[in-house]
């Protein structure tokens, strides 16, 4: 089946918010994304209120994945892909999609917050490309990761 990338509607967050529960490491429910102030409610605001940017990939009518970046801050907020389409270049393709269009925002520093456990997939995923530790970990215990977008001078927070 052929894939499609194009950018999130505010129509898509509901199938996002299920999906995110069905990854495969690092799940997070409707219940779990509740409780830190996540829900439909507040995911589909920030995009109409121009907060938060993403793409999708579609396989078929179905949503397979998506990535969407906080404009405000640059960070990589989520990428989340089904089980059954990794491996296929799919999230780099989508992350490589928002780290775009925040480096058109103007960011030349992206970052995000990483399980530090090298056990799970998205450890290796994001150092393979090019993302470093900050040596620095969010309140959730999440490592965060950055990457100073080509072009740019790495310069020191």
């Amino acid at each position: 089946m052929a894939l499609e990338y194009r950018p999130a509607r505010p129509s898509d967050v509901p199938e996002c918010f299920l999906l995110r529960g069905e990854t495969r490491e690092s799940q997070i429910s409707a219940d779990g994304l509740k409780a830190r102030g996540i829900t439909v409610g507040s995911w589909i605001k920030d995009m109409q209120q121009g907060v938060l940017l993403g793409y999708v990939c579609l396989a078929g009518p179905k949503i397979v994945g998506f990535c969407f970046g906080d404009k405000n801050s640059g960070e990589i907020a989520v990428l989340a892909l089904l089980p059954a389409f990794e491996n296929q270049g799919i999230g780099k393709s989508l992350l490589s999609l928002v780290s775009h269009e925040l480096r058109a925002l103007g960011f030349n520093r992206l970052f995000l917050g990483c399980s530090p456990d090298a056990a799970i997939r998205s450890y290796g995923f994001y150092r393979h490309l090019g993302w470093h530790s900050t040596h620095t970990f969010d309140l959730a215990g999440d490592e965060i990761l950055e990457q100073f977008l080509e072009g740019s001078a790495r310069q020191v927070p």
